[in-house]
Formats: C-alpha cells, structure tokens, sequence
C-alpha cells in the first residue's frame, strides 16, 4: 500500500554559496520514514535542540523544500504538485506550532483563525454553517463556544489559544497533524489536557499525529513509535515503549536520563558528557556522535555507522550492534510497532 506521507533520503544544507562554499550546516541528512495510509498513527520525532526537528516539520509541511530526496504525498512528490493537488494537501495535512500567539493577529478576535480556513477551503455554504463548524470543533478540544468566540488572543490562556489551533486544524478534516512542540509553552497542568485532545483525535477521527518534541515524557505519554534524532540523522527508532524504557543508542540513554527523577540522591548532570572532540581536538568523519559518545570506538571516528535492527522493533545507528542485520534507510518503519500504544 502506498504510504499516506513518504520521505525518501531527505537532506536539508543551510548556507554556502558561490562565495562560502565550506560554510553550511546540515539539518537533515538521507532522512527516510513514512507513514501509514491504512491505520493512523502517533510518531513522535525527539531529540535535542539542533538535531533537525523544526527543519522536518517545515519540510513535512510543504513550507521548506529539501536540498536532496524527496517528500510524497499519497505517492505524488510534493514539490510537483498541481496546484489542484497542492490545495489538498494544505488541507489534508494540517500543523499545530509551538507558540500559539504567534499565530494570532492580536487585532482579530478569535473567530477569524477559525472562520479564514472554513472560508479558504470553502467548509461551509452559508455562515450560520460555517459558525456551527466552529463551536463543533472548539467542543472537540474541551472549549466552550460561548466563553471562546468573540474574544481577543490576549483574553484567553495559553493553554486555550494552543487549543483553539488544534480546533483549527480540525475544521479541515485533515489526514495528518504535524504538531511542532505543541505542548512545551503550555502549563504542565494544562498538557494532560492537550495530549489527551491529540490522543483522542487520533482515534476517534483517524487522523495521524506527527508529534515532533524534545521532551521524552511527552513523547512516551502520546505515541505509538518514535525516531530519536541526532544533528539531522536517525539515532534510534522503533516501538517507544522499548526505545524509553531500553533504550540502545549512547545518545538515547543519555537523553533518557536526562530525565528528572524523584531521587534525593542522585544530582542533576552527574550523566553529562564530555565533548571530547573539543577536548581532543579530534574531529570525527564518521559517527555524527562519536565526539560525545562513552563507548567511542575508533571504528566510530572513521566510519559511518548504518541502521542496524538489534531487535524486531527497533533500529540503531551504532557499532555496537554491527553484528545485527543492517536496514536500508527507506526501511526504518518497518521496525514500527503495529497497534501498540504507550
């Protein structure tokens, strides 16, 4: 079966040029994964500040187009679409941002975020229609339409204004949801709250979540499978109940345990890691995390390590796990848990 959103061997360079040729910087690099078109599903993206997380939503989203690869929408590569085609995925695949004020033109009440998609992919033949659509779509994320419609940005919470943005994505019906940090300017007693809203959306209307976030806790909470990555390349994917719970990959551990704890006797950054590429003065042509990795190996600094399967739902770009069967880039979903659910 056709996958519903495809890339294939994305990679994304910032920078160069005629005259800096040697100044870039790579966000993404040969990143391939797809998602399902017969089940929807919850894929976390994780991974530290840097690794290339915002650079794929805007890709996934049609907003930025990739330096190298390919991204497909029900098989049809997006940056030939006709414009006919084009309108549909706008609608189709749908985004949620971090900041939910920035969305907001804080001279417009809330009605016209809501109102500007019913009018723009035409919802809606009249506007008593069009407002029904509205106050169905502000109940579905727990918002109340009377005490939501008619206000201005700055009258509502953050956590209301986030999910005033998700009852925006709803209006279009869309196939999947790319949330970008949904949750990270949102009070934790309102993140629940929020997650919950996803979660439900996911399985009461079939819409696939792309949940793109540096916290794991959150990642682990929502969804199905996760990809870990690190500077623009997959770390580890799979099931995220095996990848959190055992996680295999140097740098997944120690993001893992970067996680707070409730324990007095353990102090906060006694896990950190020394660069030692900076300490070293070593530069590594190989393993992207070699310089910060505990179990370097000189192999790591030479070569570049490939997707290895260290088990049925799990891939990790390590040496360690060289005696695994090795996967094709375009093959990490094929370590995705079927059906399960964190």
């Amino acid at each position: 079966m056709t996958p519903l959103l495809e890339l294939r061997d994305v990679r994304k360079v910032y920078g160069g040029g005629l005259l800096r040729s040697n100044d870039v910087t790579v966000a993404l690099d040969k990143l391939s994964f797809s998602i399902p078109d017969g089940r929807p599903t919850i894929t976390a993206i994780a991974g530290e500040s840097g690794s290339g997380k915002t650079t794929l939503a805007l890709i996934l989203m049609g907003f930025a187009l990739p330096t190298e690869g390919q991204v497909f929408y029900r098989g049809r590569d997006v940056a030939t679409l006709s414009p006919t085609e084009r309108f549909q995925f706008r609608r189709e695949v749908q985004p949620i941002f971090q900041d939910p004020y920035e969305a907001f033109n804080p001279f417009y009440r809330i009605d016209h975020v809501l109102s500007t998609p019913i009018r723009r992919f035409g919802l809606a033949t009249s506007g008593e229609k069009g407002r029904q659509l509205m106050e169905e779509s502000l109940e579905l994320v727990g918002l109340r339409p009377r005490e939501t419609l008619g206000r201005f940005p700055h009258q509502l919470s953050g956590g209301q204004r986030q999910r005033v943005m998700v009852a925006r994505a709803l209006l279009c019906r869309p196939r999947i949801i790319v949330a970008d940090e949904p949750v990270s300017m949102v009070d934790a007693s309102l993140r629940a709250t929020i997650l919950a809203s996803l979660r439900s959306l996911n399985r009461a209307l079939g819409i696939s979540i792309i949940y793109i976030t540096h916290d794991l806790t959150t990642a682990y909470q929502i969804s199905e499978n996760i990809i870990v990555l690190y500077r623009g390349t997959v770390a580890e994917a799979g099931s995220v109940d095996q990848v959190i719970r055992e996680p295999k990959h140097p740098y997944t551990r120690l993001l893992v345990s970067s996680i707070p704890l409730p324990d007095r006797k353990r102090r906060w950054g006694e896990d950190g890691v020394i660069d030692s590429e900076s300490t070293s003065g070593r530069v590594s042509t190989g393993c992207a995390f070699a310089s910060r990795c505990p179990m370097v190996m000189d192999l790591c600094w030479r070569d570049r390590p490939a997707l290895y399967r260290p088990d049925p739902h799990r891939a990790a770009s390590c040496f360690l796990y060289r005696d695994s069967p090795a996967l094709e880039s375009h093959d990490v979903a094929s370590v995705f848990a079927e059906g399960v659910s964190a």
